[in-house]
């Protein structure tokens, strides 16, 4: 089969590789759909990721498609919320899965999981999904919904998670750093107030009365912002001072909740002085290695400010993607840049790397 390679720093290269074959509580699956995201671009960008993967490795990680083989005792499993898995089933694999015994487990903080199993190699005709996903994380995707849209669950799964953990309440005013599809995504799920994402209540749930102020550097981006319902969107290249407009917007105060979806350490920054005393900061994207930030302890402490590192996603987050995308309330097509064949990866991530386009569903040519 065709499939991509990262072998490095921009080094993206299709070769020519064995069809995958699944072993005993394996499948493999057709890859129908499988987009690109932010993260995919800076590992591009950087050579490598430190929690998921080192070159040279198979690359990409959100996809849907359908099963087409088996491995031994698949059909006998127990899968909790879902029906058994055949040949045909159409299905979304999250890119992880948690071992569930390892001390954070016990716990139920799923994403600090100390053997937190990672699978990449979307980009390809076909995906071997290793047995601990097939358990925990590979969802039945309903007839109405489309591939490209179901291929977004696992990001959307990532953005869930943080905007929990953000602990958002109502009439809060939040501020989203970066207009990438994760920022784009942190907008649609804090504005949209669509009910409980989870199977059960959260007191962090968003209300369609958050009023989320969006700053990015791509005009068409934040017009999609503003459709996917953020109250105000601000172009940071006319803006002379983001912390001080902040508290023009905010009565003088502050945001209540700052989330930084760019993965900048200068933007961490931004983000903490964009903060009123007492607000939750979620330093979101992530940085490049060994990176640092100024933490001004003064403001820190006697502000009582939260700061934050949210990381992944979990198995209840997982779901809870899959069912807002199922409902469709939300127009996250809009983050769809397009479909491109296999054959044309390389350029899209140029075209990402330009910010010419935001997401793209890649199929098998």
């Amino acid at each position: 089969m065709l499939a991509a390679l990262l072998y490095g720093k921009e080094d993206l290269r299709l070769e020519q590789v064995a069809d995958p074959t699944p072993a005993a509580g394996e499948v493999v699956i057709r890859v129908k759909a499988a987009t690109t995201c932010g993260t995919d671009l800076k590992v591009w960008r950087r050579g490598g990721h430190a929690k998921m993967l080192k070159p040279p490795t198979p690359f990409g990680h959100e996809a849907a498609g359908e099963i087409v083989a088996l491995g031994a005792g698949v059909k006998d499993w127990h899968l909790g919320d879902r029906e058994a898995f055949q040949i045909g089933t159409r299905v979304v694999a999250n890119n992880s899965a948690p071992c569930m015994t390892c001390f954070f487990c016990q716990k139920h903080e799923y994403s600090l999981c100390q053997n937190l199993l990672f699978n990449n190699g979307t980009f390809a005709e076909y995906l071997k999904i290793p047995a601990a996903i097939v358990q925990h994380n590979l969802l039945p995707i309903p007839a109405d919904l489309p591939y490209n849209l179901a291929s977004m669950t696992e990001p959307l799964a990532c953005v869930l998670h943080g905007a929990a953990r953000s602990h958002v309440k109502p009439g809060d005013r939040v501020v989203i750093l970066g207009d990438g599809a994760i920022g784009l995504m942190f907008v649609a799920a804090l504005s949209s107030g669509k009910g409980d994402w989870t199977s059960t209540p959260h007191p962090a749930l968003p209300h369609p009365f958050t009023e989320v102020f969006l700053f990015g550097g791509n005009d068409s981006r934040l017009q999609i912002g503003e459709k996917l319902g953020a109250a105000k969107t601000f172009n940071y290249k006319q803006v002379e001072d983001v912390p001080a407009l902040v508290k023009d917007l905010t009565d003088g105060w502050g945001a209540d909740v700052v989330i930084e979806a760019t993965g900048v350490p200068s933007v961490w920054e931004m983000a903490i002085a964009c903060a009123r005393p007492g607000a939750t900061v979620n330093l979101f994207g992530g940085c490049p290695r060994d990176t640092t930030i100024t933490v001004n302890t003064d403001q820190l402490h006697y502000s009582e400010l939260t700061l934050k590192g949210v990381f992944h996603n979990t198995p209840e987050y997982v779901r809870a993607a899959l069912r807002l995308l199922a409902s469709q309330a939300v127009p996250f097509e809009l983050l769809l840049s397009g479909e491109q064949p296999l054959s044309n990866l390389a350029q899209v991530f140029e075209e990402m790397r330009d910010r010419k386009v935001i997401k793209v569903a890649i199929l098998p040519d």
